[in-house]
């Protein structure tokens, strides 16, 4: 339930965005620079196309650089971050720190990353032990202790295995298990015979795989052979796998059992012996996510040889860390998994990829550094104000309902009291005392780092839940909700402007691009198709009277149809996959929009370069989908993400939202013009 993501983008960010009062005159602070008015293309009508009047002109000046499947205002933030995480690693690097610091673990692990004499000359040998393990697999029982072995370290195989809040009990941590295995996106790209799949899947079988088993020490011959069975191995799990828009029930993918039950899912596997030994200690009970896939993975541990699996096995674990190896490993990777899914041109430079790597296996070690750095205390204050202002307007919005009965009005009023936010940074940090980083390859490395993260994960089961930790580093652009402990989830880097000082963006704009496009995203987020069957302690209870989930189903699959009619390069949107975050975008929407009309730069009615309070709102709110996509990475996009492309993010609600039509004087024959009785309202 992450609000913002899109294929190619990474994201990471942060500049402080503090909530002052508006600044006395605002129109001459922005006389020349203002925050949105400088990214607009009035040559285009705001009714035939928002995304392009509020930001075409940003988009022509700004084309995707080659590195990038996309490039917006995420990616601006980033590479101000990024500029901050490199004067923070070579201070790192020249520290001589003491060896289980946090400066030194950040320092050792750049260099090793940016090792490049070394790395080449090791090629592949960073991986040997892992293959002679892979090589000495015998029969079915080592391929399985095998698979235990690999998913510790973060090698994808079929077991799926991940401790997590059990959705019906969320005050405990349960074994899940879920659909795995497959080295495409997901499912469909093994079937669907869109232009965009077929190409993919052609490359990925005929020439990423047998490139693949070539740098991995097989022959010619041998390793055509064994891309032709990898690829029907993988089909024939991808066959039991479920479709993106099938994954949204949470009930239909909640079955929990027995060890006793598992075992007649997938007999041949000695279930309690391999979480022993992936760490998962006393296990009785699991839940399995899609137990037609577990009948399929037994299945396939017979209808494939020992050596068709010992194959698959050797893509996997290259293919999981070729790209911190010599460059044909790398570029390769790099070929498919970003030029061919995304349409990406080029690599970024190295320092950068090193970077973003350690982000991502100790993101709150830096972040420690950085909020200390760069986020006070204080602007986090400012936002916990917002986040009340938002909840305040929510509960104003379930009070006027016409189609909620009473009696769940009361329980929708205690949920969204209980909704906990977390904003800026994390009361707690995680301790990475026990990680161990070194100046050596960066393939044990990032094993090491893997294999902390699973021990991490592993060690949940049997305690109580935490409620305080984050699944997002505060230097991320980014936020998400999280039903099994409703809670909403605001790293600092989501409300960053880049290019503007804290005191000098007008409430418009903020409560379009944040309290709007974030805030109330994932407050709705809890109130959403899967969101709203979550309890206000977090457990998958029906709260609702049937009669209010009959209309709320109905209002909803209102927006289905209306995101179904919209196509992309030849793609239908999935109207059902995406309805979550449509419903979340819609909801943030007309929760920011009453609650900025509290403010007193609505009431003064004040144009600011032209544009009214409301004009401005709508232009804010566009800004945070500001950037632009290949074609490559939105055909994917749509196939493999629960989130519509941004620029449908704005356009497509919109036209649901009657202040829309009155701010900007849409008519009837405007191409954005949605008949008053098809227009969505649900929050």
């Amino acid at each position: 339930m992450i609000k913002k993501t899109t294929p190619g983008l990474l994201l990471s960010g942060l500049i402080a965005i503090v909530l002052l009062p508006a600044c006395k005159d605002k129109t001459k602070i922005y006389a020349d620079n203002d925050p949105v008015i400088k990214n607009m293309d009035t040559s285009v009508k705001p009714g035939d196309d928002f995304f392009k009047y509020a930001n075409g002109t940003w988009l022509k000046k700004n084309p995707i650089p080659g590195a990038y499947a996309a490039w917006g205002i995420g990616n601006v933030v980033q590479e101000e971050l990024r500029d901050r995480m490199r004067k923070i690693n070579e201070d790192a690097l020249k520290a001589n720190a003491p060896k289980g610091s946090n400066t030194q673990k950040i320092g050792d692990f750049y260099y090793s990353g940016m090792d490049t004499v070394d790395i080449e000359k090791r090629g592949i040998t960073p991986l040997n032990d892992e293959l002679k393990k892979i090589e000495d697999i015998k029969d079915v029982k080592g391929l399985i202790e095998e698979f235990a072995h690999l998913d510790g370290i973060g090698v994808t195989t079929p077991l799926g295995t991940y401790a997590g809040q059990d959705s019906k009990n969320s005050d405990k941590i349960m074994l899940q298990l879920g659909q795995s295995g497959i080295g495409l996106p997901n499912r469909d790209y093994y079937f669907n015979t869109d232009a965009h799949s077929v190409a993919i899947r052609t490359d990925y079988k005929l020439t990423h795989l047998p490139k693949i088993f070539r740098l991995s020490g097989l022959p010619i011959d041998a390793a055509g052979a064994a891309a032709k069975q990898t690829y029907a191995l993988e089909t024939a799990l991808a066959d039991s796998s479920r479709k993106l828009e099938d994954l949204r029930d949470p009930y239909r993918n909640y079955n929990k059992m027995t060890l006793a039950g598992l075992s007649k899912l997938a007999p041949d596997i000695d279930w309690k012996a391999t979480f022993q030994k992936m760490d998962y200690k006393d296990v009785d009970t699991v839940i399995v996510g899609q137990p037609e896939y577990y009948r399929a993975l037994n299945k396939a541990l017979h209808d494939y040889s020992i050596a068709d699996w010992k194959n698959y096995l050797r893509k996997n674990l290259v293919t999981s860390f070729g790209s911190y190896l010599s460059k044909p490993f790398d570029q390769e990777l790099f070929r498919f998994y970003e030029m061919v899914l995304y349409g990406s041109k080029e690599q970024l430079p190295r320092w950068k990829r090193v970077l973003d790597l350690e982000n991502g296996v100790m993101g709150e070690v830096l972040g420690q550094i950085f909020v200390k750095e760069y986020f006070p205390e204080k602007t986090k204050e400012r936002y916990v104000k917002l986040v009340e202002a938002m909840r305040e307007t929510f509960k104003e919005h379930i009070e006027k309902l016409d189609w909620m009965s009473p009696q769940t009005k009361e329980k929708a009023y205690y949920k969204l009291s209980k909704v906990m936010p977390k904003v800026g940074y994390p009361d707690k940090w995680k301790d990475f005392s026990t990680l161990e980083i070194d100046r050596g390859p960066l393939a044990l490395n990032m094993m090491r780092a893997n294999n902390w993260q699973h021990k991490f994960n592993a060690a949940k089961l049997g305690k109580p839940v935490d409620r305080t930790e984050w699944g997002m580093t505060p230097q991320t652009y980014n936020a998400y909700y999280n039903p099994s402990n409703n809670e909403i989830v605001l790293p600092a880097g989501i409300f960053a402007i880049p290019g503007f000082k804290d005191e000098n963006i007008d409430d418009a704009i903020i409560y379009g691009y944040a309290a709007a496009s974030t805030i109330g995203h994932e407050m709705t987020h809890g109130f959403d198709d899967q969101g709203r069957q979550f309890d206000a302690k977090g457990n998958l209870k029906a709260w609702w009277l049937p009669q209010d989930s009959v209309k709320f189903t109905q209002r909803a699959q209102m927006l289905i149809n209306q995101f179904n009619g919209y196509t992309i390069y030849g793609l239908h949107i999935n109207g059902k996959a995406t309805q979550g975050e449509n419903i979340a975008d819609l909801g943030g929407i007309v929760i920011g929009l009453d609650a900025f009309k509290k403010t007193e730069q609505y009431k003064e009615g004040k144009t600011i370069n032209g544009f009214t309070p409301l004009q401005r709102y709508f232009l804010g709110y566009a800004l945070g989908w500001l950037g632009q996509d290949r074609q490559e990475a939105l055909q994917s996009q749509i196939l493999t993400n629960e989130h519509a492309p941004g620029f449908m993010r704005v356009n497509g609600p919109f036209t649901d939202v009657p202040e829309f039509y009155e701010a900007f004087g849409i008519k009837k024959g405007d191409k954005m013009w949605l008949d008053p009785d098809k227009r969505v309202k649900i929050w």
